[in-house]
């Protein structure tokens, strides 16, 4: 289960921010996982969920963001999101597009309280 191996290189990723700024506390962590990206949100979140319990960070919540498949048409260069199993572009209906995103496992925030 590789999510909970994410989930400690995020809470590590935690740990240095918040050595950065002492006295302060952690709230919540925000993290943008692509449907390409092979990470299954749930096993993450469970792992994460588990990893912080009993630590000086609990109660820290997980928020994870989405981020769908998105494709960008070679002809009109149009960057859309593929809401169906079509790859085709919406706009000028061109088959040959190529990835644009939809693999990004980012950490995109941290919410801090002083």
């Amino acid at each position: 289960m590789h999510e909970l191996s994410i989930a400690s290189a995020i809470l590590d990723a935690v740990r240095n921010e918040a050595d950065k700024h002492p006295g302060a506390h952690v709230l919540k962590v925000g993290v943008r996982i692509g449907v390409l990206s092979g990470v299954e949100p749930e096993a993450l979140s469970f792992g994460f969920s588990a990893l912080v319990q009993g630590t000086t960070l609990e109660p820290l919540a997980l928020e994870i963001e989405a981020v769908p498949r998105r494709q960008r048409c070679s002809a009109c260069n149009l960057t859309f999101d593929v809401l169906e199993e079509s790859l085709a572009c919406p706009r000028c209906a061109n088959d040959h597009t190529t990835l644009a995103g939809g693999e990004e496992l980012d950490l995109a925030y941290l919410e801090v309280e002083d």
